[in-house]
């Protein structure tokens, strides 16, 4: 079975995550996830793996064993079972030949060259793409196909020298990262790790958001309209004002970069009572904290003016991978070398986002992010070249025979 081969038989599952069950603590959100868990499974167990595990909660683990007498660090390879909750349609994936101009969908809509014109860079190259009524679902069984593809080649290639590697596949990841905050890194057993998630060719991510959240209550006092003068006091009105306390251009839609902002994610209530939800997010941890005090700070001067109406609640969500790499390099070092051995040009980015790999990061497992090749995740246009999905696998299979380089002593 090669690469493509088992990317289209993964899309065949629907994994769409469901809010609502995730919401409600269910994990898997959506059955279909741990069909998908239990399909991997078993073809791990044909690709000589041992000790694998498949929970209730879908999460899958393995283990490649070691066929080399030399000690080395134990990595791991990281792949989210989910798509998103964008669109809950069946998947159905073709391969397309792509010569240029636009792409038409098989149900109408077009991959349009003019909204997306680094299709060009894929010209004369196979291009997986959905009918136009789904998500791909690259985002992530891409990285699935990629690791599982690597091991086949160990499995093909058994006088290959390689240390043990590790496995790990989860939910839920697009909602919270339900699963990687349940993954068990203590037990796990690696030394660092990678998540395969995003990006096109030869992107790299080492850097991803400090990231935490702000829920603001702000308590008014109802009042009939009879006599609401001097009585009534909106809640609404008050969460408005504060709002108005920072700065305009810290936003979302106003950075890019490395730029850090404050986003207003929800606001609902009603005069007496409303309540605002609040995403902070930093690059740096002094800019994260400092961001995080300039809103408890901004509710205390509220507070002087308005009677003490509003209460704050602060909680981290997770941290920049780079906090937990300062360390050791060396994995950041392995995929470098492995990029360009490959002869992929390095992409490093920094991720405007979180990813499993924010987490299994600060539970104590180093994880960068490696590229799957995709395109334009969360959206009815997603499409993945073959040749980027196959280079994501030669980058994994790389890593691990490197890897053999560095005995510890």
């Amino acid at each position: 079975m090669n690469v493509v081969e088992r990317f289209l038989g993964y899309t065949k599952i629907n994994t769409t995550t469901n809010q609502a069950n995730g919401a409600a603590g269910i994990m898997p959100s959506s059955e279909g996830q741990y069909e998908l868990a239990c399909l991997v499974k078993k073809e791990l167990e044909a690709l000589g793996c041992t000790d694998i595990l498949l929970r209730d909660t879908a999460i899958l683990t393995a283990t490649l064993p070691s066929n080399t007498e030399k000690k080395l660090p134990t990595v791991a390879f990281f792949g989210h079972l989910d798509t998103s909750s964008e669109r809950t349609e069946d998947t159905h994936a073709v391969v397309v030949h792509y010569k240029g101009g636009d792409i038409p969908l098989a149900t109408g809509p077009v991959l349009s060259l003019a909204e997306y014109p680094e299709l060009t860079n894929y010209i004369g190259q196979d291009i997986i793409v959905s009918d136009g009524q789904s998500l791909l679902g690259a985002d992530d069984k891409a990285a699935i196909a990629a690791i599982l593809n690597a091991l086949q080649f160990f499995k093909d290639n058994p006088d290959v020298e390689h240390g043990m590697v590790k496995v790990g596949f989860v939910p839920d990841e697009e909602q919270g990262l339900l699963g990687a905050n349940a993954f068990d890194v203590d037990g796990f057993g690696a030394d660092f790790a990678y998540t395969l998630d995003c990006c096109g060719i030869g992107e790299f991510v080492c850097e991803n958001w400090n990231a935490g959240n702000a829920v603001v209550t702000f308590t008014g006092q109802s009042a009939h309209p009879m006599n609401s003068k001097g009585n009534l006091i909106n809640s609404l009105l008050l969460a408005n004002s504060f709002m108005s306390r920072f700065p305009e251009k810290e936003t979302p839609e106003h950075t890019e970069g490395r730029e850090g902002y404050y986003w207003m994610k929800k606001l609902a209530g009603n005069s007496a009572k409303t309540v605002l939800n609040m995403d902070i997010r930093d690059f740096t941890e002094s800019g994260y904290m400092y961001r995080k005090a300039f809103i408890a700070e901004q509710v205390r001067m509220f507070n002087e003016e308005n009677n003490n109406r509003a209460t704050l609640e602060l909680s981290d969500r997770y941290s920049n991978v780079h906090n937990f790499l300062k360390g050791s390099m060396l994995p950041v070092d392995l995929a470098m070398e492995a990029y360009k051995e490959n002869d992929i040009e390095p992409k490093v980015i920094p991720m405007r986002g979180g990813y499993d790999g924010a987490v299994l990061s600060e539970k104590g497992l180093p994880c960068p992010n490696i590229f799957t090749g995709a395109h334009n995740f969360h959206s009815i246009f997603e499409y993945l070249p073959v040749p980027s999905l196959i280079a994501a696998s030669n980058v994994v299979k790389t890593i691990i025979i490197n890897l053999t380089k560095h005995e510890e002593v």
